[in-house]
């Protein structure tokens, strides 16, 4: 088990560093104001995403142990489709309030964010699929090809074909999210086989009501999470946007562990039915989880702020600061991934939406009242406000639902008996 969890923490560390790369050639070739267009048009992506993820997301992971793959292809695809209809048709009708529609999608953006939205909700489709089959070296390939394509792209189109705008930014996340799926496509259709399939009207109805839960979550967290951008847009300037999207994005990037490891959770306790199993697994996740990331942002809180001056330019100065004022947050989130995993992989993903739900509850005020105030300090007080609130109510509902008391989470000899085991299995030859 350890070895797919090294095997994404590799990865997801691959995509940092390249994270990084693409933030250095942005914020220093582009400026603040260019990479906060960028930042934007990524953002009404993730928005968008929501709508195709109801039958071709994250509830794939818990299907495809359980559906015919020529099922879940016919019902998430014709979705999808449904779905990209409904958007352009909204597009087109928002087009007529532009000055609604430019603070929501950066004007000359339109198409590529919905061409966006359209490629890698079928990518997204290849890595859940991999997810739910146990397959995390192939998930792993794929999004690695993923990063790597777009880091190379957005490297050519600044300094070969000379775009210094956003697009160079737009334009490297399209030619990833495409060679990806292709590749993940080609590598799906080999796992196809003759068995016949499922009822097609059946199978969308239990993918609607398991995904339904677990995107109106979706749709609650990144509101959450993205909330700030547009409310930054409309109190602060574009450049105060591209710095707090910096400091998200490197600050998030803690996040590598929480995503490492709460990826192969959701596959293993997808396919687990024991239930005394997943619950221990899952506080020995959380255990690490916390710990690694806790390491993480300590690292962070020891870099100068010339440190952030040099990797992006001077207009950033102020990331550091940012940073320490989401810490606490983004720890609370680490936990966060690990209870929502839980809850999806075990079949009550409500709990999860109610989580969200909890944290909107505290996010909306913060945000009106903060942003205004504080400008992009507030942005990072009210993120540390949301996971605070939503880690607690996940803790009350995970201690509810399986009797685990607060001391368990405390390290103990048989955690560390465990992770010496795990971790040297990693080495051992089959």
């Amino acid at each position: 088990m350890f070895k797919k969890i090294l095997g994404t923490g590799i990865t997801r560390v691959l995509n940092l560093l390249v994270g990084f790369i693409t933030m250095m050639m942005g914020t220093k070739v582009l400026g603040s104001a260019e990479w906060g267009i960028g930042f934007t048009v990524l953002t009404d992506v993730t928005f968008l995403l929501i709508g195709i993820e109801f039958l071709a997301g994250s509830g794939l992971v818990y299907f495809t142990p359980r559906k015919k793959l020529s099922t879940l292809m016919l019902v998430s695809y014709s979705w999808i489709a449904l779905v990209m209809v409904v958007y352009v048709l909204l597009f087109w009708g928002l087009s007529y309030f532009p000055a609604v529609f430019d603070r929501i999608v950066p004007k000359g953006y339109e198409v590529i964010t919905l061409l966006l939205t359209l490629v890698y909700g079928f990518h997204n489709f290849n890595l859940n699929v991999f997810l739910g089959k146990e397959k995390v070296g192939t998930f792993n390939w794929i999004f690695l090809l993923q990063i790597f394509v777009q880091v190379t792209s957005m490297a050519l189109f600044i300094f070969v074909f000379g775009l210094r705008d956003a697009r160079a930014f737009v334009y490297s996340l399209l030619c990833g999210y495409t060679i990806a799926f292709v590749v993940g496509f080609f590598l799906m259709i080999s796992m196809l086989t003759k068995e016949g399939h499922d009822s097609i009207l059946l199978t969308a109805k239990e993918m609607l009501r398991y995904g339904y839960v677990i995107q109106l979550s979706t749709l609650v967290s990144t509101l959450n999470r993205r909330m700030s951008i547009y409310l930054l847009r409309q109190h602060c300037t574009k450049e105060a946007v591209g710095v707090y999207g910096a400091a998200s994005q490197v600050g998030e990037g803690v996040k590598v562990f929480g995503l490492s490891i709460s990826m192969v959770q959701f596959s293993k306790l997808s396919n687990l039915t024991d239930q005394k199993k997943i619950v221990n697994l899952t506080i020995k996740f959380l255990k690490i989880t916390v710990i690694l990331t806790l390491f993480a942002l300590l690292a962070i809180a020891c870099l100068p702020v010339s440190f952030f001056e040099w990797l992006f330019s001077e207009e950033f100065g102020q990331v550091k600061e940012i940073i320490l004022l989401m810490s606490p947050g983004l720890l609370f989130l680490s936990a966060q991934m690990i209870f929502s995993h839980y809850f999806s992989g075990t079949g009550v993903p409500k709990y999860n939406l109610f989580a969200a739900l909890t944290g909107l509850a505290v996010t909306v005020p913060c945000t009106f009242i903060l942003i205004p105030m504080m400008g992009i300090r507030g942005a990072a007080v009210s993120f540390t406000c949301t996971y605070t609130a939503i880690m607690l109510y996940q803790w009350f509902a995970f201690r509810r639902l399986t009797g685990v008391k607060a001391k368990e989470l405390l390290l103990t000899k048989e955690d560390w008996i465990w992770f010496k085991q795990e971790f040297f299995a990693i080495f051992a030859k089959k």
